[in-house]
Order: structure tokens, then C-alpha cells, then sequence
């Protein structure tokens, strides 16, 4: 696997992690882990995280 195409993968797997996170919020979804319920705020933070590297890995594989 070349690193561009490592980059493109990468890339592509956040995007997918934050539009689900953000498709979370707008729908309204509960999250429990271990009997306790996973804030949206946890959420928000999960699309800018994921966005961002998103974002870094496809402009990495377009150098």
C-alpha cells in the first residue's frame, strides 16, 4: 500500500466517524457504555476531532 493510498484510507474512515457522530446529534441517538448514558458534548467533540484528521489525511494524499 503506497502512503497515498494509506492517506486516502485513513481519510476516509474519519470522515465516516464524523458524519455518523454528527448524524448522532441530529438524530437524537442515546449511547450507553457500561450503564452510563454518553453525553452529545462527547459527540461535538468527536466531529472535530474526526473532521480535522480527516480533513490532514486527504490533503496529505493530495501531495
Amino acid at each position: 500500500m503506497t502512503t497515498r493510498a494509506f492517506c486516502i484510507l485513513a481519510a476516509a474512515i474519519f470522515a465516516l466517524i464524523a458524519v455518523l457522530q454528527l448524524i448522532r446529534i441530529v438524530m437524537g441517538w442515546s449511547v450507553t457504555l457500561n450503564g452510563v448514558d454518553v453525553p452529545f458534548w462527547a459527540s461535538w467533540i468527536a466531529v472535530i476531532v474526526a473532521g480535522v484528521l480527516s480533513f490532514v489525511g486527504f490533503r496529505a494524499a493530495m501531495r
